[in-house]
Order: C-alpha cells, then structure tokens, then sequence
C-alpha cells in the first residue's frame, strides 16, 4: 500500500459494468470533495473474459448521463498484490466476495468486504449485476453506488485524515 495514498479498488465479475462505474462515481465523488490527491483509486472484475475491454456501452452511457466519463477505463483482472496495495477492496455482490475471500489469505493487509456495506440503507447488500437488464437496472447500480461512495468519503475522512 501506499504510504501517501489511501487506495480503494471496485471488484465485480468482469469489469465491465459495475465496479467502473464504482471507479468513475467515487473519483468524481472525490474530486469534488478535493480528495483525489490523497486517494489511489481503481476497479477490476474476478473474471478474466474481459481484460483490455472497455466498459459495457450501457454503463458508458448511464454514467454519461450524470456528467461521469467512465469509457476511457479498461477491464483487469484481480491479482493477489491487490490485497496488500489497497486499503478497501470493495466487492460488488456476495458472490465476487466470495471468490475474493478465496483469494485473500491472513498475511495479506486488506480483508475484502461488501461495497455497499458503506450505503446508508443497509437493507441493500449488493450492487446488482445489470448486464441482462435493461436501461433502469444501469439507473439503478449509479443510484446504488452514489450513496456507498459517499458513504465511503466520510469513512476515509474518519480513518485516514
């Protein structure tokens, strides 16, 4: 880990619709709290079928839709350093916390945990894979991440500055 960053990073299945959008929201989230010199920030997918792909052209576009440029992003895979470069790694669903978790091992720093453990309204636990959906489900994920990345700010104000 950074010894002058906090790092958080988005994990979903491919990276390809919800943790960029996560990346994208959180980084415009940060910018205008003027935290993004203080923040390492970054997404990838626990899946490899989409490495160097864009994000999904619907995300592009609802993201697009709330001033938020997520099309220049490029989909990687999770690696074990990730655990030790981050200081949040954030799954998007159980399942991607799951396979996280079978990942992660003790003398790693950072235990993986649910993205939307830091959403206000705590009856959601996940961030819903929109892939199949249609345009609401994409509303949906940005409304979703907006809360936890706020959520999220406070919590890197509290610990770390």
């Amino acid at each position: 880990m950074s010894d002058t960053k906090v790092g958080v990073l988005f994990v979903c299945l491919g990276n390809i619709c919800r943790s960029p959008t996560a990346e994208g929201v959180f980084r415009e989230r940060a910018s205008r709290a003027g935290m993004t010199s203080v923040l390492e920030i970054d997404s990838c997918g626990t899946g490899d079928w989409h490495i160097g792909k864009s994000p999904d052209p619907r995300a592009i576009a609802a993201a697009q839709r709330r001033n938020i440029n997520i099309a220049q992003l490029r989909a990687r895979q999770v690696v074990p350093e990730d655990f030790d470069r981050f200081h949040y790694v954030l799954a998007m669903d159980l399942q991607n916390l799951t396979d996280l978790r079978r990942m992660w091992l003790p003398e790693h720093r950072t235990e993986p945990r649910l993205f939307l453990d830091y959403a206000p309204n705590k009856a959601v636990r996940e961030v819903p894979d929109p892939y199949f959906g249609g345009r609401e489900g994409f509303e949906n994920v940005l409304d979703l991440i907006e809360a936890a990345s706020d959520g999220l700010l406070n919590a890197i104000r509290r610990e770390h500055l």
